[in-house]
Parts: structure tokens; sequence; C-alpha cells
């Protein structure tokens, strides 16, 4: 059940979705399918034993363990006084891998959890898009939303700019028809996963290139944020002996000691959550080499594709961006350009070049 959740979740659908279609198939909710196994619960048997949630549904898709690991330090309390449970963030918690058997892949879970960042419209028909939350037009960056037209054809169904529904002045921004979009990245995915399976070792030795000149600077960038903020953070903590031990010894008030020890503790606390954030973006930059490995390995899997789901898509790609229209040429021309997960844009017609020289 946990894995099809999550199934259901990678081709799009959200938690209200998901709740209503296990409804529909009559699958019990963990209580009481709990309550039928004689396990105990401290939740009460339910009336009705299919009736999901969607705040069930999320419950699940945020529960780390189910990749294997175990999790401490999820909530907190501000002192004993106030004995609310708020939640840890993640870089707070206590991560440990591999405690138990894993039900959810790891890089499942993750990408599961940009998923659920995204929104998914639905038109006024009633229809959404697979490809909902993973377009932008490349001339602003704005999101494209899903549309159809008056009639309800779904063949003039189409992506245009949310800017430029927002505000034409700001971007002058042009629509796709969702089937012509469709083929389009259909045709770019067959090409890719193809070119892999013909030419690994190649594709393998021009991403590692690739990968390490992008990820070169982008380490180079990051250090250098990183450095002063480290220093700042120890220079604080001197700061901090510094009033403790001018308050102890009476050249500080108590007032002025405690406002300059909140705005140091505040300042502080900033510093290391942006130092985290940029040591984990050091370390994925770092292990580019395993997302070309984890690439192949998901392209082989959709070698010879033929249609596309929306588990398929989000396993393979992260975002697409999509040109405005070219008519100088007396056709209406528009050129997509595919952002694969781990590894960005894949610089295939040079790869292809290679192939028919």
């Amino acid at each position: 059940m946990m894995k099809r959740i999550f199934a259901m979740c990678m081709e799009g659908r959200g938690p209200m979705q998901i709740a209503n279609q296990l409804k529909a198939d009559k699958v019990l909710t963990p209580t009481a399918y709990k309550a039928l196994q004689g396990i105990k619960c401290p939740n009460k048997k339910p009336e009705n034993p299919y009736g999901w949630k969607d705040s069930s549904v999320v419950n699940i898709l945020e529960r780390r363990e189910y990749t294997g690991c175990t999790v401490n330090f999820k909530t907190y309390t501000n002192s004993i006084w106030n004995k609310k449970q708020r939640d840890n963030p993640l870089e707070k918690q206590a991560v440990f891998p591999n405690t138990h058997e894993a039900i959810i892949e790891e890089a499942v879970f993750e990408k599961v959890q940009q998923v659920r960042q995204q929104r998914h419209r639905m038109t006024r028909t009633g229809r959404s898009s697979i490809f909902s939350g993973l377009i932008y037009y490349a001339d602003c960056g704005s999101k494209m939303n899903y549309g159809s037209s008056n009639n309800g054809d779904p063949t003039q169904d189409f992506f245009d700019c949310s800017l430029h529904r927002k505000d034409k002045k700001k971007c002058k921004g042009h629509f796709i028809r969702v089937k012509v979009f469709e083929c389009v990245v259909l045709k770019h995915i067959q090409t890719v996963t193809g070119y892999i399976l013909r030419h690994e070792a190649h594709f393998r030795t021009v991403m590692e290139e690739q990968l390490r000149l992008e990820s070169g600077e982008q380490i180079r960038i990051r250090r250098k944020r990183l450095e002063p903020n480290e220093n700042r953070i120890a220079e604080l903590k001197r700061l901090f002996i510094k009033i403790y031990e001018d308050n102890a010894s009476g050249r500080l008030s108590d007032d002025r000691f405690d406002m300059l020890s909140l705005t140091y503790e505040m300042e502080q606390k900033q510093l290391e959550a942006e130092c985290i954030t940029l040591r984990q973006e050091i370390e994925v930059q770092e292990r580019q080499n395993e997302n070309i490995e984890k690439f192949i390995q998901t392209a082989h899997k959709y070698v010879g594709i033929d249609e596309l789901d929306g588990y398929a898509l989000r396993e393979l790609v992260s975002a697409i961006y999509v040109d405005a229209p070219d008519k100088s040429g007396g056709k209406r021309v528009q050129h997509i350009h595919i952002k694969y997960d781990g590894l960005g844009f894949i610089p295939l017609n040079e790869l292809m070049k290679e192939e028919t020289a």
C-alpha cells in the first residue's frame, strides 16, 4: 500500500486525489488494518474502515522512516513550562540510515517531497497534466500553467506563461499546445535513452566533463560564501564570551547583556542555518558522478518508451523550459530545453554529431 501511495504521488496526484482513490478501491486505513490484525493502536477503530483522509496520506508521504532509517528529535518543546510539541527542522533531526528494511527507495522519497511542493492545476473541464509544475517559460522564467479551450476539446489544451496571464506588459509570453509539447518531450527522452543504450561509455565521458566544469564553479561560489560566515560565527562566539565576562564583572548591565546576547544569538542561528545549506550544496556538487550513474540506470528502464506517464517523467526530468515561438521562416517553430534529474541539460545535438561523424 505504501508503495502505491508514493507511486500515485509520483504520477502527479495530490493527497486528496490519492485518498479518494483508496476509498474507491476499498483499501483499509492504517487504523482499520491494525484493528483487523489485532494490533493495539491509540486511535479508535473508525466507523468507515475505508475512510481515508488527505492528512493520513500526507503523514505517509512525509514519513522518512519508510526509506529504512530511524529519525529522532522530530519535535521539540520550548521549555519545561511550555509542553507544546513543535516540528524540528530537518537539519536538527538525527537520522540513522539502514536501521531496518526499506519500503521506499531514498530517491523516490526525495522526488516525492519535490513533487509535493508543486501545484497541480485542473482546468474547468476537470483535466490536469502530468507536466504541471515542471514547465517554465524560458524568456521570463515563470511557470507555465495548464489551460483548456472554451469548447472543451482536449486537442486544444495548452500551456501558457503565468506572468503573461497576470501582466501582459511584463511578459509577452506565448502558449504551446499540449499535444505538440508531449510529442516533443517524448521524442527527446526517446533519443536520450536510445543514445545511452548505444553509446553509454561516451555519454558518461561527456557528462562527467560537463558536470566537472559546472560543479567546480558552483563549489567555488559556495565556498567563497561559506568562509566569511564561518569566520563571523567564530567571532560571535568570542563576543558572547566577552559580554558574559563583562556582565559578571559589572562592566555591562543585565539589560544591555540581554539585548546583545539575543542579537548575537539570532545572527549566529541565521548564519549556522545558511552554513548547513551551503555545505549540503557543496556535498551535492562533489557527488555529481553518482548522479550520472543513477541517471544511466534510470534511463535503461525507459529505453523504447512509447508513452509518458507521470512516474517516468518525474524520474527522468526536473524542469522543462519553453522558448518563444520563431516565425521568421514562415512557420511557427518552438524549441524546448529539458533539464534532466541530477544531470541538468544534456548536449544532445553535440552527442548526435559524434554518432553521425
